[in-house]
């Protein structure tokens, strides 16, 4: 069934709310308006082999989930799901009475310490992540093998790249032969102890990812002692893979509005991680979803840039600390009555066809 089929057939629609910004009483001028909601497949799709859990748009932004995997991602606590079924009244669109069996606080768990708080972590990480991507960019041009390499001098070490310029060499005149019982030091020799044979080279091009090895006569003196940290080029390239791919994918009208703060982060995706943070809270203090935010102000703070970063992050541990002590005791139980869950599908099921 796709979306549009679903539209046709609304017959087959439990539930359908306005969801997101609207609802959280966040939006603001230009903010989209999303919607969510739960279906019921048909019934002679049930007995067949086809099975749907979810339903959207091309946008993404209207989401409609089949009402047995809703009632299965309601027993993890999934926050998307407890905020749908909590959704205040003014922003319902429309609901079957069978979604009456189903209430929220049957569903409520110590698991929301995890599904709130934890994802609101993961948000905290990618806002650490964009805060240095922001503050210490990558240069577009990517580093070679060779500014990992050093060699040792004096009682030191100085990058391979000064080296060779102090002695008017060029890394394909060097060749390299590994140093005994040493990870990832070499030997270094110069073409011009050589004859009538010629070395490799530290490195076979710009675009190797690794030193290469050359064949040394006998009696030769090595000329240095070379170092290639290897670990931290293979950091490095892994930072400067993400960091394409962050380039890439990101939604530049967000990024725009992050550089105009000036404040080094994704205020948009921190004020979310205060919401969750709160919303986990009121679970376990009051046993609510409390999707309608009456702390708008402080976290449209938060969206237009008024806090520093590091103030945020200190706010996010006394709160996250608050949030333990509240779980540790909370009467919620552990998680929630699988069959109960079960029971209710069944019922709704039953009852609708």
């Amino acid at each position: 069934m796709t979306y549009e089929q679903l539209k046709q057939q609304k017959e087959l629609i439990l539930l359908d709310c306005i969801s997101g910004s609207t609802a959280y009483n966040l939006n603001v001028a230009g903010s989209d308006i999303d919607k969510k909601g739960i279906f019921i497949m048909p019934q002679q799709q049930l007995y067949g082999f086809e099975r749907q859990d979810q339903i959207s748009n091309k946008s993404n932004d209207e989401v409609y989930f089949e009402i047995g995997r809703f009632l299965d991602l309601l027993t993890k606590n999934n926050p998307n799901i407890l905020e749908l079924l909590s959704t205040p009244k003014e922003h319902v669109l429309f609901r079957h009475p069978l979604m009456d069996l189903i209430k929220p606080e049957d569903f409520l768990s110590k698991l929301c310490l995890d599904t709130f708080a934890g994802y609101a972590q993961t948000q905290i990480k990618k806002a650490r992540g964009l805060n240095k991507k922001i503050n210490k960019p990558l240069n577009a041009e990517r580093k070679s093998v060779l500014d990992f390499c050093f060699v040792i001098y004096n009682n030191g070490s100085v990058p391979l790249k000064e080296w060779l310029k102090e002695n008017s060499f060029n890394q394909d005149e060097c060749g390299l032969v590994n140093l005994d019982h040493f990870r990832n030091v070499y030997l270094l020799y110069h073409q011009k102890q050589l004859t009538d044979s010629r070395f490799k080279g530290v490195i076979s091009g710009p675009d190797a990812d690794d030193v290469q090895l050359s064949s040394v006569p006998k009696g030769i003196e090595h000329i240095a002692v070379m170092n290639f940290n290897k670990d931290s080029y293979s950091i490095y390239c892994r930072e400067y893979k993400e960091y394409l791919e962050w380039e890439e994918k990101r939604n530049e009208h967000r990024y725009q509005s992050t550089l105009s703060h000036g404040k080094s982060y994704d205020a948009k995706n921190m004020m979310h991680t205060f919401r969750l943070l709160s919303m986990a809270e009121e679970i376990a203090l009051y046993q609510q979803v409390i999707v309608k935010r009456n702390d708008r102000d402080f976290l449209l703070k938060i969206r237009n840039g008024e806090f520093e970063f590091d103030d945020l992050m200190q706010m996010v541990e006394g709160k996250m600390e608050q949030i333990k002590v509240a779980y540790e005791k909370s009467t919620l139980p552990n998680q929630p009555d699988l069959k109960k869950a079960e029971q209710l599908l069944v019922s709704i099921r039953m009852g609708f066809y």
